[in-house]
């Protein structure tokens, strides 16, 4: 199993700086949102965005003081984005922190949130970063879209497997494919590598979504049941989808049934989670998500050999053999 640490050796020093370019970045001479901002920032995850900046400006050109600049809009702009989803998800824990929300309440959790926004863009445009602003705010767009779009499906419950990329290319991926994509343009690449590290990160983005629906599935709790945590959201997920499109009509209506009024009845669940490992879902989605690493690595093809190249492959794979 790679582990982050090794991975991120090319770029140690260039994350330790970035740690303290955020800092500065998210200060405010109001008390209250510096307290807040420092809580977001201990509780911050594994550092994958700046990751996949750094190392795609370093096989794009080499990093510098702009790559700096477009880590922290990506993270800004992604953060303010999750205190947001929080409050809408009424979600009162991330990361095994509570949420800004459930500590300070709705009000002030979408303020923090239009501050983070506020302070994204004019970093950007304090600097006439317009690029990498386009492509950050394409992103937020993007994902604002494949959230609304899952909450109609979820509703309905007709989504088919090109709904479904829609969805996660939308949600997940446009993010990651951003993150590589402004990794690129800071560091003056031309259009052509730009957009192809922005078709990589859209890729591994993909990639990375069908690993988290292969957890839905997999026994990985302390009572060694899966989750089943999508089905109880009524998300249709790739092996659910492969399910539905090997089921008789019958059968069909009986799983849709399952996940519109049972999809808070653990017996349920645990059924259906049984019904789709039976039926090859698993062993399709595995199939789908290593076809987008594949086409990830192809983008990487001809790039200069170096440690950053070998650290950005090493991600990927990172992506897909993570366990949780």
């Amino acid at each position: 199993m790679l582990d982050l640490k090794h991975i991120r050796r090319p770029i140690a020093s260039e994350l330790d700086k970035f740690d303290k370019v955020f800092r500065q970045a998210v200060q405010s001479k109001t008390p209250l949102l510096n307290t807040i901002t420092r809580y977001i920032i201990k509780s911050k995850g594994k550092q994958m965005r700046p990751m996949f900046v750094f190392l795609s400006a370093g096989v794009s050109g080499g990093i510098n003081e702009t790559s700096y600049r477009a880590a922290t809009l990506i993270e800004l702009l992604h953060t303010a984005t999750l205190v947001h989803d929080d409050v809408v998800d009424d979600s009162y824990e991330r990361r095994g922190f509570f949420s800004v929300n459930a500590l300070w309440k709705n009000k002030i959790a979408v303020l923090v949130g239009d501050y983070l926004l506020s302070r994204g863009m004019l970093l950007a445009l304090q600097h006439d970063d317009f690029q990498l602003l386009k492509i950050v705010s394409q992103a937020v767009k993007e994902m604002s879209e494949g959230e609304l779009l899952q909450i109609e499906k979820a509703r309905r419950l007709d989504i088919e497997e090109d709904i479904y990329f829609e969805i996660i290319q939308k949600k997940t991926a446009s993010l990651i494919a951003s993150c590589c994509a402004v990794g690129a343009a800071s560091t003056g690449a031309d259009t052509d590598l730009v957009e192809r590290m922005q078709r990589f990160g859209n890729y591994v983005g993909i990639a990375f979504q069908i690993k988290d629906d292969i957890f839905d599935f997999e026994e990985r709790n302390q009572t060694g049941k899966p989750s089943g945590i999508d089905i109880k959201e009524r998300k249709m997920t790739l092996p659910l989808i492969y399910l539905l499109n090997n089921s008789s009509r019958a059968e069909r209506r009986k799983i849709i049934n399952q996940v519109r009024n049972h999809h808070d009845d653990p017996q349920q669940i645990y059924s259906l989670i049984e019904t789709v490992r039976q039926s090859g879902g698993l062993e399709y989605a595995n199939k789908k998500m290593h076809e987008y690493v594949n086409n990830a690595l192809k983008e990487l093809s001809g790039l200069p050999q170096t440690d950053y190249l070998d650290s950005l492959k090493n991600l990927v794979k990172f992506s897909i053999q993570r366990n949780k």
